[in-house]
């Protein structure tokens, strides 16, 4: 399978939400450009912010969407198209509801699962054939605590476990950008001792 060219961090612009548990995404391209000294531009013909970084020796563009999360796809499918790459070229980084915070998987394809900037990716490229980085946040329990949830900011000991998570992935990005992603997958999925003892339930 191709490596990737495109990473995009889902997120909401704006200072109010910079570190809410929503913001996962922004957080996992803001640690790559930061680890490689590359300072974000604004593209308006790509609805966001962009930088470019080499991962592996290889050039990969990061893209942050500047629409707010529902309507994150215009950003992705203007930049796929601008740089023409293929969606299976492209990771999303996004908050997951359904992962304890800290932990942190990789998967291509599949549904939404109610996370909105994954929706309207999808109903913007017509498919869902991109790889995702899924970003464990816990769950709050009950379905209407979700919104407040995710626009809210996680616990010292979540933001901790987020960020522990973050720096998980960021270690297997060289292997995924190769096209490697099976092998990827098993070391960010094999529990280590930095993921033992994190979550939040």
């Amino acid at each position: 399978m191709a490596g990737l060219r495109l990473i995009v961090g889902l997120g909401n612009p704006g200072a109010e939400y910079l570190r809410t548990r929503h913001n996962a995404g922004f957080w996992f391209v803001d640690a790559l450009a930061a680890g490689q000294g590359e300072r974000w531009g604004f593209d308006g013909k790509l609805h966001g912010e962009t930088c470019k970084v080499r991962i592996g020796g290889e050039p990969v563009w990061l893209l942050k969407p500047a629409t707010f999360m529902n309507k994150s796809g215009l950003a992705v499918a203007s930049a796929l198209r601008y740089y023409k790459i293929e969606p299976a070229q492209c990771l999303l980084a996004h908050d997951e509801l359904d992962l304890d915070a800290g932990t942190v998987r990789l998967k291509f394809d599949g549904g939404h699962g109610g996370q909105n900037g994954l929706r309207d990716t999808i109903a913007h490229l017509g498919h869902a054939k991109f790889h995702r980085l899924r970003i464990g946040i816990g769950h709050p329990g009950h379905k209407d605590k979700v919104t407040p949830w995710v626009l809210g900011r996680p616990s010292a000991r979540d933001e901790d476990a987020i960020l522990d998570g973050i720096a998980r992935a960021l270690d297997v990005l060289p292997l995924a950008v190769s096209g490697q992603f099976d092998k990827a997958m098993q070391q960010l999925h094999t529990p280590g001792n930095r993921e033992s003892g994190m979550g939040n339930r």
